[in-house]
């Protein structure tokens, strides 16, 4: 069939081009990790810190990856959200005596978004005389999604039974709109989570800021101090500790390596508390790692890099 063949094509397009992002992102991402390595053994280019070469090569791979990921699954729900409409007109349709490919081809006239042209392909291919259990099973194949698997299968399974499909198409249309309903109070329940992950990463990265421009910086003035005393004359009486100021540059490599751990993994937990996908995750990691690259390695230059 022309429509299947354009349906198989259009997948392998579709999957093409998320493995080219991927792959795009694996690159730029590889290449900033080889810098990182040619910069340990001091054969690096730039003059940047191993750790700052991590954190872009991280950013360049989940920026891409996730924002495209996401970009998709949006375009999926946009779809999945059509669906309880498409339904609800079918059985409409079908409490007049309609056929169920007869219902189909007549509720193929309504608007249901991003779902229309893929409706109006399915009653293309009944009116060319393709069985509406067969069209819909090509229906399926196109838009490839768990939920409009799920419906159409349980359709096509009432429709072989020859029971009322109407009042089957009624409750799955139900069932379908209830499972949207529950994924927006999720979201909707889950957003203060999220802001209190993005609260709390900007505290620890103030935090980290504040130790590393006053604490550590006191600590290495007055360790410089103390070696321009004479060693034979105890500074600040018997028993004064003894600063080791060559330790503060491994100190701000921890504070950095920390942001750079808690940008991952905090965006991570994000997005998986938000919509339960990792590719949500890895956009809210590329976010909170770019902050606190910003904040820690650009806006405040310190930690090493504008010394």
């Amino acid at each position: 069939m022309p429509y299947e063949e354009e349906s198989q094509l259009q997948k392998m397009l579709k999957l093409g081009r998320t493995k080219e992002v991927i792959m795009f992102s694996a690159v730029i991402s590889a290449a900033a990790f080889f810098i990182m390595v040619l910069n340990a053994i001091d054969a690096a280019p730039i003059p940047l810190d191993p750790i700052d070469w991590a954190m872009i090569g991280s950013i360049l791979f989940l920026g891409p990856t996730g924002f495209y990921i996401n970009k998709k699954q949006k375009e999926i729900d946009r779809i999945e959200r059509r669906l309880p409409d498409f339904l609800r007109d079918v059985a409409e349709a079908g409490r007049f005596g309609m056929t169920l490919a007869d219902a189909i081809v007549v509720s193929a006239s309504g608007r249901y978004g991003k779902l229309t042209p893929e409706i109006n392909k399915m009653a293309a291919q009944i009116d060319w005389g393709v069985p509406a259990a067969e069209a819909l099973n090509l229906f399926s194949e196109r838009v490839d999604t768990p939920l409009v698997n799920r419906v159409v299968a349980i359709i096509i399974k009432a429709n072989d039974a020859g029971g009322n499909v109407a009042d089957v198409l009624s409750m799955v249309s139900q069932d379908t709109k209830q499972v949207h309903l529950s994924e927006d109070e999720q979201k909707i329940a889950m957003t203060s989570y999220l802001a209190v992950i993005y609260i709390s990463f900007a505290v620890f990265i103030v935090v980290i800021i504040i130790l590393s421009t006053q604490f550590l910086a006191q600590m290495a003035e007055a360790g410089g101090g103390m070696e321009t005393d004479d060693v034979d004359t105890p500074v600040g009486g018997a028993g004064a500790a003894e600063i080791r100021t060559e330790n503060i540059p491994v100190i701000e490599f921890i504070f950095v390596l920390a942001v750079f751990a808690h940008g991952i993994g905090d965006g991570i937990v994000a997005g998986v508390l938000q919509t339960g996908k990792l590719a949500s995750g890895m956009q809210h990691s590329f976010i909170l790692t770019l902050m606190g690259f910003v904040a820690l390695r650009i806006l405040f230059g310190g930690l090493n890099l504008m010394r």
